[in-house]
């Protein structure tokens, strides 16, 4: 008889595999596979309330497609967490290059009280259209006065900074959106991958989003949590060159940087 390989009866197989070599360093006289499906701690009824943390992705149009994507990969896997990609309106919701759409499950509405809300980063439309968007910047205000944790990815610092959050605290944001956010508000620019001021966790451009959501997986749970979670997920970067660092790269190179952008977005 032969069954069909997925990636889930895959991964069960070499879970399997290593739990039985685990115990046998461990000289457990019987071991098992754990073969739940399921963690014990999430339920797979939608409609059961989380056991761990709430987080809702705020989606708007012309968001970059890593800023929430990224992080909703990495925090899907704090254990019992729900993450929720949020909109003004249901349905999907486009990138900045307008080549893919993510599903917006809730209104902003319906997101109920979240543990961490999240803001994603976009294109120059995107980001003025959001930080001029008056009811929606009245829901983030209003949505972290309960969260134990706001954070943003890449130019999402600039909408929070248009929300009043992040006055007078250090934040980081996208490289080429520094100076405008040091000039327009009361904020320092700190060039790290992620800054935390108090409850607020800001990350530099895109990619950035995925550092930031491991430190705040770890800070929802432990180190240990979020180490074995960077090793599930396999995120060790090692990139073919050494060029994704605006403080070390040329002039000649931000400005091609910045029009290959600008040439993806509508």
């Amino acid at each position: 008889m032969t069954h069909p390989t997925t990636r889930r009866t895959l991964l069960r197989g070499t879970a399997a595999a290593a739990t039985a070599a685990l115990a046998t360093t461990a000289l457990t006289p019987t071991a098992h596979a754990d073969t739940a499906p399921y963690p014990a701690n999430r339920s797979t009824d939608p409609g059961t309330p989380p056991t761990g943390p709430r987080i809702g992705i705020l989606l708007y149009d012309g968001y970059s497609l890593l800023d929430p994507t990224g992080p909703a990969e990495v925090l899907s896997r704090v254990p019992g967490a729900s993450v929720t990609m949020l909109a003004e309106r249901r349905g999907p919701v486009r990138t900045d290059t307008g080549d893919v759409a993510v599903l917006a499950e809730r209104t902003l509405d319906e997101a109920g009280r979240l543990d961490v809300l999240l803001v994603p980063g976009a294109g120059n439309r995107g980001t003025i259209a959001a930080m001029e968007n008056q009811p929606l910047l009245e829901w983030i205000r209003h949505t972290n006065r309960r969260t134990r944790f706001t954070t943003s990815v890449c130019t999402g610092s600039l909408v929070l900074a248009a929300a009043g959050l992040l006055d007078g605290r250090r934040a980081t944001t996208y490289w080429a959106s520094a100076p405008y956010l040091e000039k327009t508000f009361d904020i320092t620019y700190v060039p790290e991958r992620y800054v935390r001021s108090g409850k607020f966790i800001t990350s530099a451009g895109v990619s950035a989003g995925l550092d930031m959501a491991l430190y705040l997986a770890a800070r929802l749970t432990d180190d240990d949590t979020a180490r074995a979670i960077q090793l599930a997920v396999e995120y060790d970067p090692r990139p073919p060159f050494d060029a994704g660092d605006a403080q070390q790269a040329s002039a000649e190179l931000k400005a091609r940087a910045l029009k290959i952008l600008a040439d993806s977005q509508v």
